[in-house]
Parts: structure tokens; C-alpha cells; sequence
């Protein structure tokens, strides 16, 4: 029985993924001071022990008002290499790649954590020790109506992300991350200067769509100097705004293709930021035709992610030719061993074979750790034997 297409390996330069599953970058505010703690390495690390392709950090900020909230991770110092690395090294020790996404929130940064309102920082939160601080964006126009107006990024400011990027894609190479992805999303800093909602600029990183892609690609190419040969990087974007007016799935393969051009392997495809709060399709794999645009269009690898829940959806996915990669965020946070219980749903249905399921029972198990595979393996037949438990039995 062959195997099916979502648990083959794929090849990104010099690093091979054991599957086509990736674990979306999830912040969890939870950060002190931009350190990870014992939450973000046990949290990541069940990702990679359930059996996922790679392992995405959270957007880490690059400078420390690049921060969304004040528990962000950061990678603005080198006291921060070391804690990174032990996740990373985690992350690797039970067969999956680590990657960390670079962010910079721009003009969404300074906000509290969404438990507490996920607004602008107030008073209250300088009370409790986390004041708001000033914050930037392509132009001088408010992320959300009613929030802090940001200043618009100088000429100088400009040089100063830039170099800010490179510093830390030089730390996240440091701390052993293999896959690198830069944010360029979801209405913050890269995706702020994307949008012609946000971005009305009159020089030369505003204007049109190649003014407005100017930034993100010059960061790309100074990470893609500094970032060795064998190593991927990515680019996630919104494939479209939150508002017709705003940037289109046209103007998304264009400035795919040109990532593409100078450098990035894979672009990841999700959507909203910009405008009036995105309102999510109703229906499952909603983003899915983003990045089947993009690897058609563009001629780049995409991934594509939001609301795939079940195994054949992902595995159609990719077998199709949609999209390279699947990423899961909130399904993957309700099941950190969704790879594993997608290779035995996909090995019993036959999904990406010839024929049948034969022979899956005793391959159910073949991909879990060995602390575990043991005792799977022998329960397995029992339960097989039992059947489905009703309240008779």
C-alpha cells in the first residue's frame, strides 16, 4: 500500500520534512520580557511528539515595540538565543523540523492580551506594570477605528526594521531553528505597508503595488544574504484584506512571484488584517484557493491553512496539487497528536492508495514514539475486538 501523499516527505533546499503537516505559529502571550518559559517549550514540543512535519514558534518581535501584547516572544537580544534553542532543540529530538516566524506588529502592536480585552493598552495595564508604548506603520492611520494613531515609518525607521530583521534571522540561525518565516500578515508592520488601505505613502515604499511590496521584498533578500543556501524560508501573507478595496488575491500572486524571485520557498497563505475585522467564510478550508493561486500562478510552493479539521480534506489537498503544505492552528491545539491519528484514519480508509486499508492495523501505530508505540500497539487488537463501547458493554 502506498502511502498517502500528506505523510510523504518534502524537500525545501536542504531540509527534508518527514510529512506535509506543519503546526501554525500561535502566539501565546505568555512570553516575560520576550523569554519563552516552560509553556512555550511544553506546548511546542507536543506538537513535535504528536507527529507534525515542522514546528512553527509564535510571530517573535523583532524589536521590543514590535510586540502585539507585552507577553509576545521576542528575539531583539542575544539573552534570548539560549531559551529559543532549547525549543528548538526539543523540537528536533522527536523528528520534526523548527521554525520560528519574525514578526513586527506595526500599528496593532502595544495591545493588551486577548483575555483582557485584546484592545489598546489603558491606564488600567500601566497599573498592573505593562504601559502602552508608541507604535509605527507605513502611514500615519489607526489599525482598528478609535485605537492610537501610529507615526508613520522614516526613512531611518525603515533602515532600522531592516537591520532589525537581519539581526534576528542571525539569532534564530543561532539557536538552531531550521525553517525561518517572515510575517508579512494580518494587518501588522510588512503587511501595513501590502495594503493600499493602510499604506499611503507618496515615496517610494508606497503607491503602487511594486511601491508597496518595496519593503518586504528588500527584507527578503538581506534575510536571504544572511540565511545559508540549505535553509528554507517563508513568507506568510493575506492573500486578500478584509475589504474589497484593499489587496486582492491578484495582487498576492504577483508579489508571490516575486518572493519567489528573490529567494523565499514557500508562501504561506492566510488572509484579513487590514480593514474592518475579517469575517471568516462559512465553510471548511475557506483559504485553501489562496494558496492553490499562489503554486499555479506564482510558480512557489504554498501552504495553505484555516479550518482543516479532517484528514482526507488535508490529504485531498495535497494530492490535488492545492497547496505543498497544510498547516493546523486551532485544530492542532485541540489535538496535538492529529498527525498521528490522521496517518491511522488515512492508512484504514486506504486514502492515497491502491486498493484497501489491509495491513493498517498493524501500521496504525508505526509513527509514534517508541514510549508510547508499545502500549498503543498492544491495546489496539483489544479495543479492534471490542468494537465501538455502547452503554450495554
Amino acid at each position: 500500500m502506498s502511502a498517502p501523499r500528506l505523510l510523504s516527505p518534502l524537500t525545501l533546499r536542504g531540509l527534508t520534512l518527514r510529512n506535509r503537516l506543519v503546526v501554525s505559529p500561535m502566539c501565546q502571550y505568555s512570553a516575560t520580557d520576550g523569554l519563552p518559559g516552560d509553556h512555550h517549550l511544553v506546548n511546542l514540543g507536543r506538537f513535535a511528539m504528536g507527529g507534525f512535519g515542522l514546528v512553527i514558534a509564535e510571530s517573535t518581535a523583532v524589536v521590543p515595540e514590535g510586540r502585539i501584547t507585552p507577553g509576545d516572544l521576542g528575539i531583539w537580544s542575544d539573552e534570548q538565543i539560549e531559551p529559543l534553542a532549547r525549543i528548538a532543540r526539543l523540537i528536533r529530538s522527536y523528528g520534526a523540523a523548527a521554525g520560528i516566524q519574525l514578526g513586527h506588529a506595526g500599528p496593532k502592536a502595544s495591545t493588551q492580551r486577548p483575555w483582557q480585552g485584546f484592545g489598546p493598552l489603558t491606564e488600567a495595564d500601566a497599573a498592573r506594570g505593562e504601559p502602552a508604548w508608541p507604535t509605527v506603520s507605513a502611514s500615519a492611520r489607526a489599525a482598528v477605528e478609535g485605537w492610537p494613531e501610529p507615526a508613520e515609518l522614516t526613512r531611518d525607521g525603515i533602515a532600522e526594521v531592516k537591520a532589525a530583521f537581519v539581526a534576528a534571522a542571525r539569532r534564530a540561525l543561532a539557536a538552531g531553528f531550521d525553517v525561518i518565516e517572515l510575517h508579512c500578515a494580518h494587518g501588522y508592520l510588512l503587511n501595513a505597508f501590502l495594503s493600499p488601505l493602510a499604506n499611503h505613502r507618496d515615496d517610494e515604499y508606497g503607491g503602487d503595488l511594486a511601491g508597496r511590496m518595496r519593503l518586504p521584498l528588500e527584507i527578503v533578500r538581506e534575510l536571504r544574504a544572511v540565511v545559508p543556501d540549505d535553509r528554507p524560508l517563508f513568507a506568510r501573507v493575506s492573500a486578500v484584506d478584509g475589504e474589497l478595496t484593499g489587496t486582492t488575491a491578484d495582487d498576492t500572486v504577483a508579489f508571490a512571484r516575486e518572493l519567489g524571485a528573490v529567494g523565499v520557498d514557500v508562501v504561506d497563505c492566510s488572509s484579513g488584517g487590514v480593514g474592518k475585522r475579517y469575517a471568516h467564510p462559512e465553510h471548511y478550508g475557506y483559504q485553501v484557493p489562496y494558496a492553490s493561486r499562489v503554486r499555479r500562478e506564482a510558480g512557489v510552493a504554498s501552504m495553505a491553512v484555516g479550518l482543516v479539521v479532517d484528514p482526507a480534506h488535508a490529504e485531498a489537498i495535497v494530492a490535488d496539487g492545492e497547496a505543498d503544505l497544510v498547516a493546523l492552528g486551532r485544530t492542532a491545539l485541540d489535538d496535538p497528536n492529529w498527525p498521528l491519528h490522521a496517518e491511522a484514519a488515512l492508512r484504514a480508509s486506504g486514502a492515497g492508495a491502491n486498493g484497501g486499508g489491509d495491513g493498517a492495523t498493524a501500521e496504525a501505530w508505526a509513527s509514534w514514539p517508541p514510549q508510547a508505540r508499545w502500549a498503543m500497539e498492544r491495546r489496539g487488537p483489544l479495543l479492534e475486538r471490542l468494537g465501538p463501547w455502547t452503554p450495554s458493554s
